[in-house]
Formats: C-alpha cells, sequence, structure tokens
C-alpha cells in the first residue's frame, strides 16, 4: 500500500469540474492498493498517517499531527503510484489492486482516519479528477507498507 502525503494549506478535488470534496489546512494523501495488501495494513497506514507529526510547534518544529492542528484529511485515489518505470518508457501498473480489492481497502483506510477523529472528504475512486492544492512549506512524505 503506497500513500503520497501533502502538508497543505487547502486542497479541493473536482469530477468534470464539479468539486467534491474540500478541505482548508490539513493534509492531501493519494493513496494506491497494490496486489496482496491486506485490511491491516490499511489500518496501520491510516493510524501512522494520523498520527504523522509534520506540522509546526509553537517553536516552529514538526511535532504535531493534523489533529492537533484541528485540520482535515482528502484522500484521493491514484493508482499511478503503482508505477514501474524499470522497463522502458511507458510504466507498467500491473501491481496496483483491482477495483474490487482496492475499493474495500481505500474504504477501511478512511474508515480509520475517521475513527480517528479526523475529518475526511474524498475523491470519486476511478474517475478523472483534477486535484488543487496548495502545498505548505512544502512538506510531501513517500509512504510504502512494504518498506
Amino acid at each position: 500500500m503506497r500513500a503520497l502525503v501533502q502538508r497543505v494549506s487547502e486542497a479541493r478535488v473536482e469530477v468534470a469540474q464539479r468539486p467534491i470534496g474540500s478541505i482548508g489546512p490539513g493534509l492531501l494523501v493519494l493513496f494506491c492498493a497494490v496486489e496482496d495488501d491486506t485490511m491491516q495494513e490499511a489500518e496501520r497506514l491510516a493510524t501512522k498517517i494520523a498520527k504523522l507529526r509534520i506540522f509546526e510547534d509553537d517553536a516552529g518544529k514538526m511535532n504535531r499531527a493534523v489533529a492537533d492542528t484541528a485540520g482535515a484529511v482528502l484522500v484521493v485515489s491514484q493508482f499511478t503510484l503503482a508505477a514501474d518505470t524499470r522497463k522502458g518508457n511507458r510504466p507498467s501498473f500491473i501491481t496496483a489492486a483491482r477495483p474490487e480489492i482496492a475499493v474495500p481497502l481505500m474504504q477501511r483506510f478512511i474508515g480509520t482516519l475517521r475513527d480517528q477523529g479526523l475529518p475526511v472528504e474524498t475523491g470519486e475512486f476511478g474517475a478523472t479528477m483534477a486535484v488543487h492544492l496548495v502545498n505548505d512549506g512544502p512538506v510531501t512524505i513517500w509512504l510504502d507498507t512494504r518498506d
């Protein structure tokens, strides 16, 4: 399971030029389930992200989690995080989980974030989306449950 986490001052996602999810300060999480991922990994990754201390405290140190800042999370499915570019110039996405596997994993991931008390907005799985964000910092963190 892979996630690209960006600290944002604001973010929104649109489908067909219609806003479907929007947050102010918080985290934009691009989420990808890959083959053989489990529900337990979805829960662990969500818990890790909820507790990830990447927001500044009063001393200017990254020492606060998103909940400590009353921030929100925008989760957007992004199967292209499974890209394999080792051969040729056209990425392969063969390791990305099929929708019947990926959707329940993503739902568990989102549910676990909400169980942590976080407000969560989402994109639309499988849709062509436009993601708008203002990266704060910039702070961008790559997480992979296989690492």
